[in-house]
């Protein structure tokens, strides 16, 4: 959650900083989708990120932060979001989401993907991609003079309309010189409502969405959150830029779906990036 209610807008030096710390949070995550696979253990695939990171003069935003043990959020299957890396092994068939953050010239950038390992099924595969589709929904309506409002409602109508459950309890958020700032974005709201949106704005957009009930629990752990019906999670985000006409999206998931190509292990999802998005 955004801990402060003060919106924080960036100049033109800062954008740029902010570049570098998303272009390094999804080469990490390539990075995970070009090393991922059964047997491996989240402590094996949290190290080498960590060391992924560090390798290129950058810290993991969140390990530390507010106690949270990991440099990755690994959640799987009916995780949610915010799954401690453990000892046990990825399994053939798991749906591993793996959140990511860098702090790198005194900017974070945020992001997430959902891997699939090995093979899935038919209702999985629409989950991942109306989730992801509904990420592109809530970023086409982000641009100068909107509200946050409407890019709930992309996504919210999106996942609604294919009976999936919209997460509640977490938001997307403001990013820059700290991971959470003002204001949250909620993956549910109505058209109109809720804080302009003024270019220089960076936020990360994240829907977390439920194969079936939107009611979650957390575990007790006091960090992973899993779906209240225990069925599987998707989650996608994305830190971008707010412009005039249309954002500007500062992460990179292209890079991640090539990882994925390459790594045998793991299951390609059939999912198209808008053109407006490259």
């Amino acid at each position: 959650m955004a801990k402060s209610k003060q919106i924080f807008y960036k100049t033109d030096h800062e954008i740029a900083l902010m570049r570098l710390s998303c272009t390094l949070v999804s080469q990490t995550l390539a990075y995970v989708g070009s090393i991922l696979r059964a047997g491996m253990t989240g402590l094996e695939l949290d190290a080498a990120a960590e060391a992924f990171i560090r390798d290129h003069k950058a810290t993991p935003v969140f390990k530390g932060y507010n106690g949270f043990p990991g440099s990755l959020c690994i959640s799987i299957n009916e995780q949610v979001v915010h799954g401690i890396p453990t000892k046990n092994p990825f399994q053939i068939g798991d749906i591993v989401s793996i959140d990511c953050g860098t702090f790198l010239n005194g900017f974070v950038g945020d992001s997430a993907y959902t891997f699939v390992i090995g093979a899935t099924d038919i209702a999985i595969e629409q989950l991942l991609v109306v989730t992801n589709e509904s990420l592109y929904k809530g970023i086409e309506q982000a641009y100068d003079g909107q509200r946050v409002g409407d890019i709930s409602y992309a996504v919210q109508q999106h996942c609604e309309k294919h009976k999936f459950g919209v997460v509640r309890d977490l938001v997307g958020h403001g990013v820059g010189r700290n991971l959470h700032e003002a204001p949250e974005i909620p993956n549910f709201g109505k058209r109109g409502k809720g804080v302009v949106l003024r270019s220089g704005l960076t936020i990360a957009i994240e829907p977390m969405i439920n194969l079936g009930t939107k009611d979650v629990r957390t575990l007790r752990d006091n960090w992973t959150i899993i779906t209240a019906d225990k069925k599987p999670s998707a989650h996608f985000e994305h830190t971008i830029l707010i412009c005039p006409k249309k954002a500007e999206i500062l992460t990179n998931h292209i890079i991640i779906q090539e990882a994925i190509k390459k790594n045998s292990e793991l299951y390609v999802i059939q999912q198209k990036i808008p053109t407006f998005a490259a």
